[in-house]
């Protein structure tokens, strides 16, 4: 694949003796939104947690624009925004978001930009610790899009959050996607497929298929994204009877 800002090949990693990553090999094009999906507990994370550079492997290679992923030169040009949001509960969310502008050396105008784009304009003053669980995530997203970074990896940015501001998420991942930021967007909810440029399709550590909505579709026989799904699934299970 050419333009590609993410290039896996053979990625393995091994947790408490198991091999939870088995040789999971895919490349993320540039610009585009490609969704990460699959059961929980299928690996999606650990891909995550490899490609940002923070992940102990076993084999395989990851590559993130151009760089070995955990270069110290990608520090400021991947967001990522993980399923447990660490930010400081004592707090308020422009308190935090300043402190991690500054850490990024983002420019100061970028805190009023995030708090709008995540929709937490009337929480921006209360604290972290008071927030629910919906806008904790919402506050997570907000420091992964800081400074403007080429690469947004996002672990479930919309889990715990009501249709509405879903929809409206997905239409800034969109939008970013569209001014030439890359967006890798992991879910274990089906319907958020058909939102994706791109789909990596994962069970049981390996990637059953990397494709797009409509070439899934055609391939599987069936519109609907879910039952596609589990067409690959009764098809990997047929392959080994």
């Amino acid at each position: 694949m050419t333009n590609s800002a993410v290039t896996v090949d053979g990625l393995r990693v091994r947790r408490g003796g198991r091999e939870v990553v088995r040789g999971v090999s895919f490349e993320v094009t540039a610009g585009a939104v490609t969704g990460l999906l699959g059961p929980s507990g299928c690996g999606k994370t650990t891909v995550m947690r490899s490609i940002v550079g923070v992940q102990i492997v076993a084999g395989g290679r990851v590559s993130v624009l151009g760089e070995p992923a955990g270069s110290r030169s990608l520090r400021r040009e991947i967001g990522y925004a993980t399923q447990d949001p660490a930010v400081y509960a004592d707090l308020t969310v422009t308190e935090a978001l300043r402190y991690f502008a500054s850490i990024l050396r983002a420019p100061a105008s970028d805190v009023d930009r995030v708090v709008a784009e995540v929709g937490l304009e009337e929480e921006a003053h209360s604290l972290i610790g008071t927030l629910s669980g919906g806008e904790h995530s919402r506050a997570n997203l907000a420091i992964a899009l800081l400074g403007r970074p080429r690469l947004l990896v996002l672990d479930e940015p919309t889990v715990g959050l009501d249709p509405v501001l879903r929809d409206s998420l997905w239409g800034l991942f969109r939008s970013l996607a569209a001014a030439g930021t890359t967006l890798l967007v992991s879910s274990h909810v089906m319907d958020e497929a058909a939102r994706c440029d791109r789909l990596l399709l994962m069970r049981d550590g390996r990637l059953l298929t990397d494709d797009t909505p409509a070439g899934l579709r055609v391939r599987t026989g069936t519109a609907d994204l879910e039952q596609a799904f589990l067409h690959l699934i009764r098809e990997r299970q047929a392959a080994r009877s």
